[in-house]
C-alpha cells in the first residue's frame, strides 16, 4: 500500500511521447507497473484520481469492488500536494485549477468527505489527527529533504 501511495502519479513523470500516456491519470501509471512487473499496486494507483469520485458510474464501480488499500491510497490523494493539506485546501485548489468541472468536483467532494470520514473513523481519529500521526511528520520530513 505504501508503494501505491508513493507512486500514484507516476504517470506524470512519464514522457509526453508514452504511449500509455493516452490512458489517462491513473491508469498510465497502472500500466506502467504491469509493464514493469509490478501489477499488484496498479489497481491502487489507477483507482485514485479525483475524477474517479466526480463519475457517476466509475464511482458505483470503484465503490462497490475497492479494497481497503485502494480507498486509503485514493483517500491520501485527496489530502496530499506537496503537503499535507485540508480537504478544503486541496478541493479548493482543484475548483481553481479547474472551474468547467464544478459539478463533477462537487459530487467528489461529497464522496471524499465520506471516504475520509470511513477511514479517519476506521483508524479512531479525526481528519486533523492525520497529521499529527508520528509516521506523518517522519515522511513529510524525509519528502521535504529529498526533494532539495
Amino acid at each position: 500500500m505504501e508503494s501505491a501511495a508513493l507512486l500514484h502519479d507516476l504517470d506524470k513523470a512519464l514522457p509526453s511521447d508514452d504511449p500509455r500516456k493516452v490512458l489517462g491519470h491513473g491508469d498510465a501509471g497502472a500500466q506502467w507497473l504491469v509493464d514493469h512487473g509490478y501489477p499488484e499496486l496498479a489497481r491502487p494507483v489507477a483507482n485514485h484520481p479525483v475524477a474517479r469520485l466526480g463519475d457517476d458510474e466509475r464511482y458505483r464501480r470503484w465503490a462497490s469492488f475497492a479494497s481497503r488499500e485502494e480507498r486509503i491510497v485514493a483517500y491520501a490523494d485527496k489530502r496530499a500536494a506537496q503537503r499535507l493539506q485540508t480537504m478544503d485546501a486541496r478541493f479548493a485548489r482543484w475548483e481553481r485549477r479547474h472551474p468547467d468541472y464544478g459539478d463533477s468536483l462537487v459530487r467528489a467532494r461529497r464522496r471524499a468527505e465520506r471516504l475520509e470520514h470511513d477511514i479517519c473513523a476506521a483508524a479512531g481519529i479525526s481528519p486533523a489527527e492525520v497529521r499529527r500521526l508520528p509516521w506523518v511528520a517522519r515522511a513529510m520530513a524525509t519528502a521535504r529533504v529529498g526533494s532539495r
